[in-house]
């Protein structure tokens, strides 16, 4: 199974609020059969113990620890919120980037996706991108550069 695929992107989203953007980015994984329904409530409660906002309108909600028993599967979300959700006071996110990872290769994940979001111009690219296809091949180029 792919770490990232189309069907696990939802373009034009609308959240409520932070936990209804992490719901709905955890439902896209648990949906692409990569965690069971129990890791989003880790992701919930991993948000209450730090935030998973990184700048740039990007967050990357993920579980704890404790929570890797629910994971079946690395894999990564991607919700696009066009009117943004406040993460934290001033700060929307645009991009929720939920992420599932099995061992070791969390971190490989986490350092792929930095390297996007620290360049303003990709962050703007993936929120402002039309087409799941754009999302999950800015990423996997990113991701896999060689490739």
């Amino acid at each position: 199974m792919a770490i990232i695929s189309t069907d696990r992107v939802r373009l034009g989203a609308v959240a409520a609020d932070k936990a209804d953007a992490i719901r709905q980015a955890g439902e896209l994984l648990v949906a692409g059969g990569c965690v069971e329904a129990a890791y989003v409530d880790g992701m919930l409660g991993r948000e209450t113990v730090m935030s998973t906002y990184l700048g740039n309108g990007i967050s990357i909600p993920h579980g704890q620890f404790e929570d890797q028993g629910y994971i079946k599967s690395t894999g990564i979300s991607v919700l696009q919120v066009p009117a943004g959700v406040e993460w934290e006071p001033g700060e929307l996110a645009y991009l929720i980037v939920g992420i599932a990872a099995v061992g070791d290769e969390h971190i490989g994940v986490m350092a792929n996706l930095a390297e996007v979001i620290e360049d303003p111009a990709a962050a703007e690219d993936l929120v402002r991108a039309t087409s799941p296809q754009e999302i999950v091949g800015r990423l996997s180029r990113e991701a896999a550069p060689d490739a």
